[in-house]
């Protein structure tokens, strides 16, 4: 495994396609993610059993078979593409909201979850983001902050934004079912 400061292309792709529902952004891969070349692959990380609990998935999903949300009309990405490990452990420099913001520009998602205060902070220029929708769209992406997944983050631990943001995915879900 990589330190850090360590620098590699995309460590672990993009999950991303035009016209998403929604697109999950954290700050980078864990370790376990790293080795599992999967996206929030630490045993203790809540994110996979959250997907499932809040409606966007039909079954609690394996890490690697995280290419199978573009089927849920959902996507993945990091902030930080080229590191590994905790926020406090990542170089600033590698904190790429620009390339955030151009890939929202390229793929217009319908919203965007960001999964780290952190990453939120900095892709909205906003020193202490609230948990939840956010008053100011980002690129044309209705924003999200939602608690961390992280085990090490369980004392911050809420579901009520990720049910929000389920609650938008399932309304638009809702409107293209009646408009077909």
């Amino acid at each position: 495994m990589p330190p850090a400061s360590s620098r590699n292309r995309q460590l672990i792709p993009d999950l991303l396609a035009p016209g998403l529902d929604l697109v999950f952004c954290g700050t980078a891969p864990s370790p376990a993610s790293f080795k599992a070349r999967a996206y929030y692959a630490n045993p203790g990380n809540a994110f996979w059993p959250t997907l499932h609990a809040v409606g966007l998935t039909p079954e609690r999903l394996a890490p690697q078979r995280f290419p199978e949300l573009l089927g849920f009309g959902l996507g993945l990405t990091d902030l930080n593409k080229t590191e590994v490990g905790s926020d406090h452990e990542l170089t600033p420099a590698a904190m790429d909201a620009k390339s955030l913001h151009a890939k929202l520009r390229r793929f217009r998602p319908a919203a965007i979850a960001f999964t780290s205060k952190h990453a939120a902070s900095l892709a909205l220029g906003v020193k202490s983001p609230a948990y939840g929708r956010q008053a100011d769209l980002l690129e044309g992406a209705v924003a999200f902050v939602l608690a961390s997944p992280s085990g090490r983050a369980r004392s911050f631990w809420t579901i009520a934004p990720w049910r929000a943001a389920a609650a938008f995915v399932m309304e638009r879900r809702l409107l293209r079912e009646r408009a077909a």
